[in-house]
């Protein structure tokens, strides 16, 4: 009988074999109860091209006095982060890689906040 988190990690190999045979920048999310993390990791899969998540000062300040991460601003503000970084590093197009997580809320939120700043999926 596998846990919650080995189900989650059997529907993340998956898709990420799918996005191995693209060959294509993957744009990695994960999250936890309180902080959100996004990172492009390149086609083959061997460098990370740039990072987001909400344990960076920068972004906690940003967040206000609580610094919530486990929010959907928080994940809205993620995803325009790891967007400017992205083209920063010279990546448009990359595939979304949920690990798992469902399409819904918070990762929702990161997604269509990178789309709207720009990252093509």
């Amino acid at each position: 009988m596998l846990n919650k988190k080995e189900q989650r990690l059997r529907r993340a190999r998956q898709t990420r074999i799918r996005i191995a045979q693209q060959g294509v920048a993957r744009l990695s999310v994960n999250r936890t109860n309180t902080h959100i993390y996004a990172c492009v990791v390149s086609g083959c899969g061997t460098k990370v091209l740039a990072s987001a998540s909400t344990v960076e000062a920068e972004v906690r300040t940003q967040l206000g006095a609580a610094g919530k991460g486990g929010n959907v601003a928080a994940a809205t503000l993620i995803g325009k982060r790891i967007a400017e970084k992205a083209k920063a590093a010279g990546v448009e197009k990359v595939a979304f890689d949920r690990a798992g997580f469902a399409f819904h809320g918070r990762v929702k939120a990161l997604a269509e906040a990178a789309r709207e700043a720009g990252l093509q999926f």
